[in-house]
């Protein structure tokens, strides 16, 4: 698989959970780090569970983690989401396409 191809499935994969969404969304709207605590705080599900959906996060680039002295504080990077936007784009342009050539035709019936 492509770097690209890569990088695309790895953030296609992180935003297919709703938890990880969810984890996001609270970073973007925190416009903070907070700790892994902090964000554990706000699921019904244990810590190092939490833990696991940030890696996946950041392993996509959506999430940078940051040591300070025992804490590890995140924060949301919607970067490497635009290439979704892109890649939809894409998709758009090409039903829009084939909606106005349908759009065309009927009329013309």
């Amino acid at each position: 698989m492509p770097l690209a191809s890569k990088k695309k499935h790895s953030i296609f994969k992180a935003i297919s959970d709703p938890t990880r969404r969810e984890i996001f969304h609270i970073l973007i709207m925190a416009s903070v780090a907070l700790s892994i605590n902090q964000i554990a705080d706000k699921f019904k599900m244990s810590r190092q569970a939490v833990t696991r959906h940030i890696h996946v996060l950041n392993k996509a680039g959506l999430v940078d983690i940051v040591p300070k002295g025992r804490e590890r504080y995140c924060y949301a990077d919607p970067k490497p989401l635009r290439e979704i936007r892109d890649w939809v784009s894409y998709y758009e342009k090409f039903w829009d396409n084939k909606i106005s050539a349908l759009d065309k035709y009927l009329k013309k019936k």
